[in-house]
């Protein structure tokens, strides 16, 4: 099935791997196990799908590589496999963006949910206290942004089926899990009910703040157009994404930043 991008990239029947047309460049398919995700788990010991899903960084029309490498811009795709892990649905670990060399700053990243429907769930710190915490429902063509320095996860929210999204980061990306890890997870594990909804439980090892859970919103103070995917964006206007890069740009926005 192709993705919806202007990206020529599909999604294997079989696999939580990519194939890529003519002109598109992408790495074979990274696969995260369930055995990496454990320590961020409610139940560590569950069993689940495994691989949890697979990952593919700097995935790009080949014409497009000169301009994103000066941009310091790296576009990624990740697939995520149907099913539960325990209680919870299948979901990334969570992490804390490393500060990127090039700008000094933990970079935002911009999500577009390509296929099925996923939760992004972000809160201001992996400390103590977790500040904010957000989670933000997401459907096929939505876009969410995680602001600079937000501990954050994927959530696969219909594990009925697979959840494929595309994102802009920074192309020095790093992670870093110290803090998530040593509070056993975030500050909210997304627990499924019977019926496949979501509700969520809160993580004892941080203090205790409520949780906003709202749909996906139009980012109009950062440019982004709704109905237009995050890459045919950067397409049309290379400028228009670049703070995910560049985060001082829009440094006036990132204190009060709701995602």
């Amino acid at each position: 099935m192709m993705l919806r991008s202007i990206l020529d990239v599909s999604l294997k029947p079989d696999q939580l791997a990519f194939e890529y047309g003519p002109g598109v460049v992408g790495p074979v398919a990274e696969f995260r196990r369930l055995d990496a995700i454990r320590p961020s788990l409610l139940d560590p010991h569950c069993s689940g799908p495994d691989p949890v899903y697979g990952i593919a960084m700097d995935v790009a029309r080949e014409r497009d590589l000169p301009l994103l490498q000066e941009r310091m811009l790296l576009y990624g795709i990740v697939a995520y496999a149907a099913g539960r892990l325990g209680q919870e649905p299948p979901r990334s670990q969570g992490h804390v963006h490393a500060i990127a060399p090039h700008s000094g700053w933990s970079p935002p990243e911009l999500f577009e949910i390509l296929e099925g429907k996923a939760i992004i769930y972000a809160q201001q710190s992996a400390n103590d206290d977790p500040g904010k915490c957000v989670a933000v429902v997401a459907q096929e063509g939505d876009q969410v942004v995680v602001p600079p320095a937000w501990a954050h996860c994927v959530i696969n929210a219909d594990p009925t089926r697979r959840m494929v999204f595309g994102a802009w980061c920074d192309r020095q990306y790093g992670f870093v899990y110290d803090e998530v890890r040593r509070h056993g997870g975030l500050a909210w594990f997304p627990l499924l009910t019977p019926t496949n909804a979501i509700e969520w439980k809160a993580n004892p090892s941080y203090r205790a703040r409520p949780l906003d859970v709202h749909a996906a919103r139009a980012y109009p103070e950062l440019g982004l157009a709704q109905g237009r995917g995050i890459y045919q964006q950067f397409v049309e206007n290379p400028e228009s994404v670049l703070w995910v890069s560049d985060p001082a740009r829009k440094r006036a926005i990132w204190e009060d930043f709701k995602p």
